[in-house]
């Protein structure tokens, strides 16, 4: 992948969940739109991704914490837009989904990959049970910054058990199915 492709698929990776929240939920102006500056931020850690490739490997478990951290702060933030446009709870939690595991999906489609929230690992998993356990506590009028912070290091926590210990849903064939 070229400088260009990098840049494109660290701001569809980053900002895309968003973007498509917004559009579905008639949220305007979209997000990133009014705050330019992550579209910097974004496309500079994209680039710079670039300088540390040849290191990765040696990096792999620091990316999954921080992917980890984005999961379960976008799928937070997705509820939260949500639930100040006063939406019911259905929306509520597939807005919240939708920010946190889109982005991922159109960024693994624009790379010819299976996205990895359709395959075995807890990932989108993670996303649906941040976003009811956070409008269950808000239900019951547990303050933002603890039903957040809750919410966030339950989710965090869970992800890096799912990975830790390779959890992952039972998987489906259809050409076993059919031979």
């Amino acid at each position: 992948m070229d400088v260009f492709g990098v840049a494109v698929v660290a701001f569809v990776t980053a900002l895309g969940g968003g973007t498509v929240r917004d559009l579905l939920l008639g949220n305007f102006p979209v997000g990133w739109t009014q705050h330019p500056e992550y579209v910097y931020l974004v496309v500079c850690a994209g680039l710079l991704t670039t300088v540390v490739a040849p290191y990765m490997h040696h990096l792999k478990r620091v990316f999954l914490v921080l992917d980890a951290m984005g999961l379960v702060a976008f799928s937070l933030i997705g509820c939260n837009v949500a639930m100040q446009m006063s939406y019911p709870a259905p929306v509520v939690i597939m807005a919240g989904m939708i920010t946190g595991i889109c982005g991922g999906v159109i960024r693994d489609v624009l790379c010819t990959q299976v996205p990895v929230v359709f395959r075995r690992e807890l990932y989108a998993v993670v996303s649906l049970a941040v976003c009811i356990l956070f409008l269950g506590m808000s239900t019951l009028g547990v303050p933002a910054t603890w039903n957040t912070a809750i919410s966030f290091a339950a989710g965090l926590s869970l992800r890096l058990l799912a990975i830790g210990f390779g959890w992952r849903l039972p998987t489906f064939s259809y050409r076993q199915s059919w031979e």
